[in-house]
């Protein structure tokens, strides 16, 4: 709307050499090009993002960042989570609205990135936005890997679980002839930053530390987060086997190798 003015928004990739179970994943090369460059390059395809940092702990991660002409922030090491890693990477820069966006996802759908940055531009009662997809059929729905979400009509985020959630108590209620019954989170989120500076301010509550989920910490200090449905989950690489998988994938997209 002329005359309003927008908040600034960043998008910032957390990118963690020292994963646990793929170490230096980052760089890892998907079709000549590695796996920080592709998320960077769909994020930067977002209408609603004034910058594109990449926050990580390793020179080597910066250093191949700059070569591809990102911005790379060198932040701690020690940081407990990718939160944390976020919001130092943002001190001192006037964003008023901060994305935190996966850094395993190469195939990240801008378009998503815009929903949650406009959840926050566009309504303040809102603290936060992530994302949601519905559970597809065969997959694993009782896997603790997947976590599950319920929210409420609005939106407002209920709660997080790696356990079934909800409870289907009687299969002949109907209950599952409703809708989506089953939710996906999307582990994508946008802060208002004030809000970041609360959450990362807080110890870990004892949800949080029981599921071993952040996002709780935000429901357990009252947070409005809003849960934004979207079509596909996505697909990250999380260990090494998830390369060449991933790799067919960008290739199926039609996304042309590095160097062709």
């Amino acid at each position: 709307m002329k005359g309003v003015k927008t908040p600034a928004v960043i998008g910032v990739i957390p990118a963690r050499w020292g994963s646990t179970r793929f170490p230096g994943k980052m760089l890892a090369p998907l079709c000549g090009k590695p796996l920080v460059q592709w998320v960077w390059e769909a994020a930067r395809k977002a209408r609603r993002l004034d910058a594109v940092l990449v926050a990580t702990e390793d020179d080597r991660v910066c250093e191949a960042v700059r070569r591809f002409g990102g911005e790379a922030v060198l932040t701690r090491a020690d940081h407990p989570s990718g939160t944390d890693r976020v919001a130092e990477a943002v001190a001192g820069r006037g964003a008023e609205v901060v994305i935190n966006i996966q850094g395993d996802e190469p195939l990240l759908d801008p378009a998503v990135i815009d929903r949650l940055a406009g959840g926050l531009a566009d309504d303040a009662s809102w603290d936060m936005a992530t994302a949601a997809a519905p559970l597809a059929p065969g997959e694993d729905l009782r896997s603790p890997m997947i976590v599950k979400v319920v929210f409420a009509a609005d939106g407002r985020a209920l709660y997080f679980s790696r356990a079934v959630i909800p409870h289907v108590r009687d299969d002949g209620s109907g209950a599952r002839a409703a809708g989506s019954l089953y939710w996906r989170h999307i582990g994508i989120y946008a802060y208002r930053r004030g809000f970041l500076e609360k959450l990362v301010a807080a110890p870990p509550c004892a949800l949080e530390l029981a599921e071993k989920l952040e996002q709780l910490r935000v429901l357990h200090l009252g947070g409005r987060m809003k849960v934004i449905p979207v079509r596909h989950a996505g697909l990250a690489v999380d260990v090494p086997g998830d390369v060449p998988r991933v790799e067919a994938a960008i290739r199926a997209r039609g996304e042309r190798p590095a160097g062709i």
